[in-house]
């Protein structure tokens, strides 16, 4: 690991801010004719910002910047970089969606590259104060995209409860912070790993401390029992921002917590991991239970993604053993492939949502889709891959995601990790339920509206290039492994 000062390291997220402060100024009460420059603006700035991490992806470089504050590695740069990109599409597809209710202001641009900047300062921490200067940066933009409409009661309330939630679980990440440092004295997390092996740690300070951490991480990934925010905040929400918040947030998500247990507190690996899987098994079995029972299409994602991301969490149960452990280092980068795939699933899933919505019909309800194989049969078949690659059926990249995330608990031989993949099997088949019920209400429901669908053209593009992403990297998912099993190498070992 090589140490740097200097301000290049972090050049992708000067220029980020730059153009952000561009796209906020452009946009204030600015005309329709405005507004697409200032939304072109933002894209162009986000295709840039998203170069930058992927030319310093392919270098491989790993550095500390900014007094160690900062560690520039890959997996920094492949979070950004797919944080950027989901950012982008997501935009894609907000566009006439919130034109068509006149939402579409430099408000929406400039917050979302906010949460963005949040997002890859937070992949790139190095210490415990630079997470949280990332994490508020992120989540005080959703707070304020959450309330978009301004005049809309349920959209009011998410954002509240968005708010209220979130302050809380900020809190007990923050004091677990404060309690990490009273235990370890320092902020660094790097160090904390040092001063785990050397033994100069008070225990049971450190522990209650690891306790409000991943309570913390856990709200940020909208696990159960931490859940309660996301089926609220997921309908509540402009369809736009609800996609924002299922993409970008999840991988920075990710990253702090791999940022913090993995190396900073590997030492302690048999407490937090634990914790994880009962946080695992919990969130995998209410949120496919209780999608069951949903009607409306938002909320049965928002149940859904609780599982999804409570199976995403069996890759960190593998302990790491001196930062050297094999096993773990596989069930970490297929962790990170899993997290990866299903934002680009999700995002194609709530884009299609918005294709459909038209001004005053917002397309919300599982009912809204019957008879879609009739009006519009490609689009349904699109939804079909979304659904059944969530699924996990072969040979989308939902299969492939959650068969790494498996083999990597079998491979480990450990009775308890195998009884772990058995139970997730069991749970992803009755999640199969519902995806499949969708699937149904498409293809074998009559329309309620027999008008063929007519999506903006920019919308459809997006759409279809998701569903070939989907397909695609299901059938040749070597490259991303490769890529993700490199950085979580590259990050345990430098």
């Amino acid at each position: 690991m090589i140490e740097m000062t200097s301000l290049p390291i972090v050049y992708p997220e000067i220029f980020l801010l730059l153009m952000t402060s561009v796209v906020a100024l452009v946009g204030v009460n600015a005309s329709d004719k405005r507004l697409g420059l200032t939304y072109w603006i933002a894209q162009i700035s986000l295709l840039a910002f998203s170069l930058m991490h992927l030319y310093e992806l392919q270098l491989g470089r790993a550095l500390y910047g900014m007094q160690r504050m900062v560690v520039i590695d890959p997996l920094g740069h492949l979070l950004a970089l797919s944080a950027g990109i989901a950012t982008m599409i997501t935009m894609g597809f907000a566009r006439p969606y919130l034109k068509s209710r006149d939402l579409l202001k430099g408000e929406f641009l400039s917050l979302a590259m906010f949460s963005l900047l949040g997002v890859s300062v937070m992949v790139s921490a190095n210490n415990f104060l630079v997470v949280y200067i990332g994490l508020e940066l992120m989540t005080l933009s959703l707070y304020a995209l959450t309330a978009l409409r301004r005049d809309h009661a349920v959209s009011t309330e998410a954002a509240m409860k968005y708010f209220i939630l979130g302050a809380l679980a900020s809190g007990f990440l923050l004091y677990g912070l404060s309690m990490m440092y009273g235990a370890a004295g320092t902020l660094d997390i790097p160090n904390v790993l040092e001063a785990l092996h050397k033994g100069t740690v008070n225990p049971q300070v450190l522990v209650f401390g690891l306790v409000f951490i991943v309570a913390g991480l856990a709200f940020k990934l909208g696990l159960a029992p931490f859940h309660m925010w996301v089926p609220d905040v997921y309908q509540g929400a402009p369809t736009a921002v609800t996609l924002l918040i299922s993409g970008a947030p999840k991988l920075a998500a990710f990253g702090i917590t791999f940022r913090i247990l993995v190396e900073g507190l590997s030492g302690q690996a048999k407490d937090w991991e634990e914790m994880l899987i009962v946080l695992s098994v919990v969130s995998m079995s209410l949120g496919n239970l209780a999608a069951i029972a949903q009607s409306n299409l938002k909320r049965l994602l928002a149940y859904s993604a609780i599982a999804q991301l409570g199976f995403m969490l069996l890759g960190f149960t593998p302990t790491v053993v001196d930062m050297k452990t094999v096993a773990a280092a596989n069930a970490y980068s297929s962790a990170l492939f899993y997290i990866i795939t299903y934002v680009l699933t999700t995002l194609g899933t709530f884009g299609l949502i918005m294709v459909l919505a038209r001004n005053g019909f917002e397309s919300e309800e599982i009912s809204d889709l019957s008879g879609l194989g009739k009006r519009s049969p490609w689009i349904a078949g699109v939804m079909s891959l979304f659904m059944f690659s969530l699924a996990g059926i072969p040979p989308l990249v939902g299969f492939y995601a959650k068969f790494a995330v498996l083999q990597a608990l079998v491979s480990t031989g450990n009775q308890t990790y195998i009884v772990l993949a058995v139970i997730a099997v069991l749970l992803s088949l009755v999640g199969a339920y519902y995806y499949l019920r969708v699937v149904k209400t498409m293809f074998f429901d009559e329309p309620v509206d027999p008008s063929p669908v007519r999506g903006e053209t920019g919308a459809t593009v997006l759409l279809a290039l998701s569903g070939i992403a989907t397909l695609g990297l299901g059938l040749l998912p070597d490259g991303l492994m490769s890529v993700c099993r490199d950085a979580v190498l590259k990050a345990l070992n430098s």
